[in-house]
């Protein structure tokens, strides 16, 4: 059975969490979010879509979905039915048309149909947790209030001993004491990238793994 070590003091997590992304920034020099969108807006209602679904498969949805609904008043004064419809093939389309139909009538009546650019304001919005919020507090004013959690950056954080945790909130409160805040929008991409291509949930490519050296986990 594959087994964790113990918590590595906040000094040597550091260190470990600045040599990782050294590294894979080799790997990955043009790493970003893969998600497609043109302002604020679109990149929320992306990231509330690529929920249990593929970043590629919100990427083939979204380009019908806003030419068929412009703007925040459009998705706002939409039938409910005609944005599942829309996004249907993105998985739990019912919830994820009700959130984003939220989250626009909030804009409208809170915000002037400007999405907010606080964390405090953002996780207000429906569909917006704190993962969403720091994805586009990151990507659209580069001002993350942490490190994006998601499950790649979930599970590669504990191989690597970054965190003890399982909580995203509580992981990404550990990965915040490791990197400075101009760094954390990066190390979420990047773990993304590396979870993507080479430290697969059910086949790991351990043998291609650049930053092996560093994997607390062992069988």
């Amino acid at each position: 059975m594959a087994t964790v070590r113990s918590l590595k003091t906040l000094p040597t997590r550091k260190k470990r969490a600045l040599a990782v992304m050294e590294v894979l920034r080799h790997e990955f020099p043009d790493t970003g979010c893969s998600l497609e969108h043109g302002d604020a807006w679109q990149l929320l209602v992306a990231t509330i879509l690529s929920a249990q679904c593929t970043d590629s498969r919100v990427n083939l949805v979204t380009p019908g979905l806003f030419e068929t609904f412009p703007t925040v008043q459009d998705f706002a004064d939409a039938p409910i039915e005609e944005i599942e419809d829309a996004v249907r093939s993105t998985g739990f389309y019912r919830n994820k048309s009700k959130s984003i139909q939220g989250a626009a009538r909030t804009i409208l009546e809170n915000h002037d149909g400007d999405v907010p650019s606080t964390m405090r304001e953002l996780i207000k919005v429906p569909g917006a947790g704190r993962k969403t919020a720091n994805v586009v507090l990151g990507e659209i004013w580069n001002t993350p209030d942490g490190v994006v959690v998601d499950t790649h950056v979930g599970r590669l954080s504990s191989k690597l001993g970054l965190t003890d945790q399982k909580d995203p909130v509580k992981v990404e409160r550990q990965l915040n004491e490791c990197l400075p805040q101009t760094e954390w929008r990066d190390f979420g991409h990047l773990l993304i990238d590396h979870g993507r291509k080479t430290c697969r949930a059910r086949v790991p490519r351990c043998d291609e793994c650049p930053i092996y050296k560093w994997c607390e986990v062992r069988a």
